[in-house]
């Protein structure tokens, strides 16, 4: 299997090629945000090679602020800005692994709490501790938190 880096790296070359803009800035961008972290990596005490999952961690925090300008700039109605935002935010996702949907996650919390035998929002800890054992690529946690609220509350 190819590196996340060097799939990023081949994509950006066939842009090069395809004189695609939008996605030669975006990958421009990673390239470049993959650049330092390698430094910071490099340079710290616990000095390390930059791994997919640094990469992963870096492509997630990206799609995070692409996400919150599109809310902003939804509400205000900037309809320019918004297609960058979604070109980018769309580039960006395709290197991640799929998140699951609402009910998905929800059936797999389901799952997990009655696995650990849990009961009630005290919990909640140990529960989300197994979602990120298992589930650490494809459950967005800023959403499963109030499902395995709700599921322990009821």
């Amino acid at each position: 299997m190819m590196a996340l880096k060097e799939t990023i790296e081949t994509e950006y070359k066939n842009a090069l090629k395809a004189k695609d803009k939008t996605k030669i800035s975006t990958y421009r961008l990673i390239l470049s945000s993959i650049k330092d972290l390698d430094i910071i990596n490099r340079s710290g005490p616990n000095k390390k090679d930059t791994d997919d999952e640094d990469i992963k961690k870096l492509l997630k925090k990206m799609v995070k602020q692409r996400a919150e300008s599109i809310d902003i700039y939804k509400k205000n109605n900037r309809t320019d800005l918004l297609e960058i935002e979604q070109n980018e935010y769309e580039i960006l996702t395709a290197f991640l692994p799929k998140q699951l949907g609402e009910e998905e996650t929800k059936k797999i919390c389901a799952d997990i709490i009655s696995k650990l035998g849990a009961s009630t929002v005290k919990d909640m800890g140990k529960v989300m501790g197994a979602l990120k054992k298992d589930y650490a690529d494809e459950i967005d946690f800023a959403k499963a938190g109030p499902l395995i609220k709700e599921l322990l509350g009821s």
